[in-house]
């Protein structure tokens, strides 16, 4: 009976060995993940950076489209400083958001104005003139929604569509209102030819801000999400708690053994 007594603890830490080596190699496998995703972020950032800071150089053209429909490559021009020459066409949509902070005059909820643009070229491409905050757009909607005319060379950051998920409200196609950056409807909504429209959008720069002071140009957020490192730190944190734990049992179970 004493000894079957004693057996039992030891038993005990047979079945924690079976499940904390394993666990321990989960945990640190996710903190070394999210050390890989917090180097990868980081480049991103620098990337970006580089790209914000360079030259303009000219916007990718049809020829160059097919690369884009590989979301990889779409990424690795986010952000690039390009320019387009050629015409505003009639239209306008709007993306609703927020400005916590302001680079212009304006901020806080409004809309992102975007209007077609003909290169010289003949394709299209949307551009966002920049922010107009929310009680213009209700009283002044159609005097901000004139675009400049004759021939422009335009300067800004090429920006992704972006993909609705379900928890983004359903645009308002009547009133031309979208609740997420996603230019490839916004181009349907205003009968664009699909086939000769630019996978991504243009953010001017705040040098075309228009006169007194709207649309507000410029306004691009950028701005990364980087936690990796907390998340890496909690689970190299949790391995070691489970480690000590493990530990502490053991030493525990030894000392009792005769």
């Amino acid at each position: 009976m004493q000894k079957e007594h004693r057996t039992k603890p030891a038993r005990h830490l047979v079945w924690l060995t079976a499940f904390a080596v394993p666990a321990l190699l989960v945990l640190l496998a996710l903190g070394n993940w999210q050390l890989d995703r917090l180097a990868e972020k980081e480049d991103l950032i620098a990337h970006v950076t580089a790209s914000i800071d360079a030259p303009p150089e000219a916007a990718p053209g049809p020829a160059s489209w097919g690369a884009l429909e590989n979301d990889e490559e779409v990424l690795a021009l986010d952000y690039r400083h390009v320019s387009i020459t050629g015409s505003f066409l009639q239209g306008s949509a709007y993306y609703f958001t927020s400005l916590p902070e302001r680079s212009g005059r304006y901020s806080g909820p409004g809309y992102m104005l975007y209007s077609p643009f003909q290169t010289k070229d003949g394709w299209s491409v949307l551009v966002n003139r920049g922010f107009i905050p929310q009680d213009v757009f209700r009283h002044q909607r159609s005097a901000v929604e004139e675009v400049p005319t004759g021939s422009l060379k335009l300067v800004g950051l090429l920006r992704r569509s972006e993909t609705p998920n379900w928890t983004t409200p359903e645009a308002d196609e009547t009133n031309r209102i979208w609740f997420a950056r996603d230019t490839e409807h916004m181009a349907k909504v205003l009968g664009l030819n699909p086939d000769n429209l630019a996978p991504y959008s243009i953010d001017l720069d705040a040098e075309f801000t228009g006169p007194e002071g709207l649309p507000q140009a410029g306004e691009t957020v950028v701005r990364f999400k980087n936690d990796h490192l907390g998340y890496a730190l909690t689970w190299f944190g949790l391995a070691a708690t489970l480690i000590g734990v493990f530990a502490t049992y053991s030493l525990s179970v030894l000392r009792r053994r005769p």
